[in-house]
């Protein structure tokens, strides 16, 4: 999961030990970032951003890896695929490839989810 990576390296860009310095630097409950963390929550756009921002990364990659962690839709997550491989150079492909896998896995039609993955990654 993108959002988890980039809780990591606000953690480390912040030098923080904790999630929970995370948590009071977007205002939010402790419980949140966990929340995140396991992906029953999303980082919000505005949250992204900032925690982009503060941590040295191009916000237009933030919010490229939390839109694809948020959609479940093969078919959706391929197109957010195909715009991150725009991004290929600024470290995006292992996510790309980690969310064809798993669409691959997740849907039960593997022939229509094959030409999914090819079509993304054409």
């Amino acid at each position: 999961m993108y959002q988890s990576q980039l809780l990591d390296t606000y953690k480390k860009a912040k030098n923080y030990v904790q999630d929970k310095q995370i948590a009071h630097d977007l205002n939010l409950p402790a419980s949140r970032i966990y929340e995140m963390r396991k992906g029953k929550r999303y980082i919000s756009d505005s949250e992204a951003v900032f925690l982009a921002e503060e941590s040295g990364i191009d916000p237009e990659i933030a919010l490229l890896g939390c839109h694809a962690d948020r959609n479940d839709n093969p078919r959706v997550k391929a197109m957010w695929e195909s715009i991150a491989k725009k991004f290929n150079g600024q470290g995006l492909r292992a996510i790309s490839m980690a969310s064809a896998g798993l669409a691959l896995v997740l849907t039960p039609d593997f022939a229509h989810a094959a030409r999914c993955v090819l079509c993304g990654l054409c």
